[in-house]
């Protein structure tokens, strides 16, 4: 089974160390990790803890599945090992599989389009195109 555990349904105010006092009485953790968001530091609501033996981490899955911690009940069981991800283009350059568009390259009109129309921008035929100039009758 292993001896690393996913734990799910952490109370986001729940830290590391914390984490590690929770599996302390079953056994020796030789890592405890609580997932923060990059940007906040916010916790999402996950870790991972390592346990020196599989035993132990057999012991805690058994023991700490479905109790509540910070009242919310835990989810505990083996990690998965993490699925390979396709590498991300980088951030300088824009991806050449999706251009960027906003929806009116190539129209007649250059692109303009009325937020309060459906249809092509159209002139009034009243109106002066330039100032100073009689409208065409």
């Amino acid at each position: 089974m292993g001896n690393r555990l996913y734990v799910g349904n952490l109370p986001y105010a729940v830290r590391d160390s914390e984490l590690a006092q929770v599996f302390t009485p079953f056994g020796t953790v030789t890592h405890a990790r609580v997932m923060l968001e990059r940007d906040t530091g916010r916790s999402k609501g996950f870790g991972f803890v390592e346990m020196l033996e599989e035993s132990q981490a057999d012991a805690a899955i058994s023991a700490l599945h479905g109790q509540p911690l910070g009242g919310r009940n835990l989810v505990v069981s083996a990690a998965r090992p993490m699925q390979p991800r396709p590498p991300s283009p980088p951030a300088s350059q824009p991806s050449e599989a999706a251009p960027r568009s906003n929806g009116y390259a190539g129209r007649k009109d250059n692109g303009f389009r009325s937020p309060y129309s459906t249809g092509p921008r159209r002139l009034n035929p009243n109106l002066s195109r330039t100032p100073g100039t009689p409208a065409a009758t």
